[in-house]
């Protein structure tokens, strides 16, 4: 099938390198422009950007599509199909009826979701309804989901509201970050988007319930700020569930310090003070285990690495 892949970050390459595989022929890699990084803050391309240049396809990088000529080149490239994952393109108010939003909740003109003969398809990390807009993934270890999934949506003019064509459920562990489950979901999706174009003249798209809709606000970063009076569970499901970035972070004789990794364990005493030499954290109700940390300036270290060279004994206070 003839395709337009749609695509920014690393949770997108995966399903373009998936499509290659099958055969599929990639008219044009549309991804976001170059943005600065690093500490020369000079421009770097996406993920995307990146591995469709590696693989010898033509990429364009459009601020939007408000130019005719941009809607025009899209349309102009006969593209049986368009496939989206994590485009997260910021379009301007003057086409839409409704605010663009950020990485997986995304918007596109009525033009461009025409132009494909069968329409465009985007690949959604959660079990719609729940879960639309821009963080799916982290929003639902933080709500403390059993699980969650990937759903193959048929785009329209609405906020991840179009009709589901498949789903495919995963549970949400103990152990999960919001890295090893976005690694998880973004190998389903490939497998999935793969597998609905191959059926598309037989899969029935259903629409989505009018129950159960929530949605998935970008992660703000007042948030990432631990509040040790709150239960272990939400502290901890707070730590994995926007782990690795931007990380929930303590303050510790003055040093901010990223916190990757942790667990629950038994424990009791005034919220934010330490019960142990081993960072075992009293909460509101409940303690938890810090496993992975990081300084600022530094690399992600174990526990046990971080202890060496930073002490905190029991009855340290963190805030």
């Amino acid at each position: 099938m003839r395709l337009i892949f749609m695509g920014t970050p690393e949770f997108s390459v995966s399903v373009l390198d998936q499509l290659v595989s099958a055969g599929h022929e990639i008219a044009c890699v549309y991804s976001q422009p170059a943005r600065p990084a690093g500490r020369g803050k000079k421009p770097r391309p996406s993920p995307v950007q990146r591995r469709a240049e590696a693989l010898g396809l033509p990429v364009r990088t459009p601020l939007n599509f408000k130019d005719d000529a941009d809607r025009a080149e899209f349309a102009a490239l006969n593209a049986e199909a368009a496939v989206v994952v994590a485009y997260g393109l910021i379009l301007p108010q003057a086409i839409l009826d409704a605010p663009a939003r950020g990485a997986y909740g995304l918007i596109l003109p009525q033009a461009i979701l025409d132009a494909p003969a069968r329409g465009c398809f985007n690949i959604h990390a959660s079990l719609l309804p729940r879960w639309r807009g821009a963080a799916p993934i982290q929003r639902a270890i933080m709500a403390g989901d059993a699980e969650t999934g990937v759903c193959i949506m048929q785009m329209e003019a609405g906020l991840d509201t179009g009709p589901v064509l498949l789903r495919n459920a995963t549970p949400i562990t103990a152990q999960d970050t919001a890295a090893s489950l976005h690694d998880r979901l973004a190998e389903m999706g490939a497998a999935l988007m793969v597998g609905a174009l191959a059926k598309i003249d037989t899969l029935i798209a259903q629409p989505q319930p009018d129950e159960g809709v929530t949605y998935a606000a970008k992660i703000d970063k007042a948030e990432a700020r631990i509040d040790w009076s709150k239960p272990a569970s939400e502290v901890d499901r707070l730590i994995r569930g926007i782990s690795p970035f931007p990380g929930a972070w303590f303050m510790l004789n003055g040093e901010r310090v990223k916190v990757l990794l942790s667990n629950l364990t038994d424990g009791i005493g005034a919220a934010g003070t330490a019960l142990d030499d081993g960072l075992t954290i009293a909460c509101g109700e409940g303690a938890v285990r810090l496993l992975k940390v990081q300084k600022a300036g530094k690399g992600p270290q174990p526990a046990e690495v971080f202890l060496l060279g930073t002490k905190v004994p029991a009855g340290t206070t963190l805030d």
